[in-house]
């Protein structure tokens, strides 16, 4: 991961960009996203390759959110950007971020911050912003007692938690082919 996060420091240098900065809880979120898609196999419509529309839900997103302490309204200006490479060759890897849809978003001088994670063939990039809507700062509200109980008290903010997720999904992959 640091070779890789080197590797995109060094790109975005290229492009005259400012370097990103290491985000703990967007590399949290990145990390468990990663371990979400790990049992997932490569195809050519995975990862970087993905349709827009065709994104693949998860229904425990705002566990993962309450895990990592991020609040959903802390992520909509940010960018997931998931990608499946076989072995995750170092090369192929930078390859699939920066000579694919995922190039605008590295190229966007709003990003600030980025989270890596991996899990067998699936590396996943969290970029964040130092904007409110999308710094993946810490949740002062969030509860974790690390146990696995379904205390689901508030049923509102896990449905509002999805919205949002799926309408970032939608808006990250849009952005990449306006």
């Amino acid at each position: 991961e640091d070779v890789f996060f080197t590797g995109i420091n060094s790109y975005r240098t290229s492009q005259n960009l400012t370097i990103l900065n290491k985000n703990e809880n967007a590399e949290c979120l990145a990390d468990e996203l990663a371990e979400q898609f790990k049992n997932r196999p490569c195809t050519n419509n995975t990862g970087s390759a993905t349709v827009p529309g065709t994104e693949p839900q998860f229904a425990d997103y705002p566990k993962i959110l309450t895990k990592c302490h991020v609040n959903v309204s802390d992520t909509r200006d940010g960018s997931i950007m998931p990608a499946c490479v076989p072995r995750l060759e170092s090369s192929l890897v930078l390859t699939n971020f920066t000579k694919s849809q995922y190039s605008r978003s590295l190229n966007d001088s709003k990003f600030t911050g980025m989270g890596i994670g991996k899990e067998n063939d699936w590396i996943v990039v969290v970029l964040t912003t130092n904007t409110p809507g999308g710094s993946y700062s810490t949740d002062t509200d969030t509860k974790d007692d690390h146990d696995d109980d379904d205390d689901d008290s508030s049923g509102f903010t896990f449905s509002i938690g999805l919205v949002n997720y799926l309408l970032v999904l939608i808006m990250s992959f849009c952005f990449f082919l306006c």
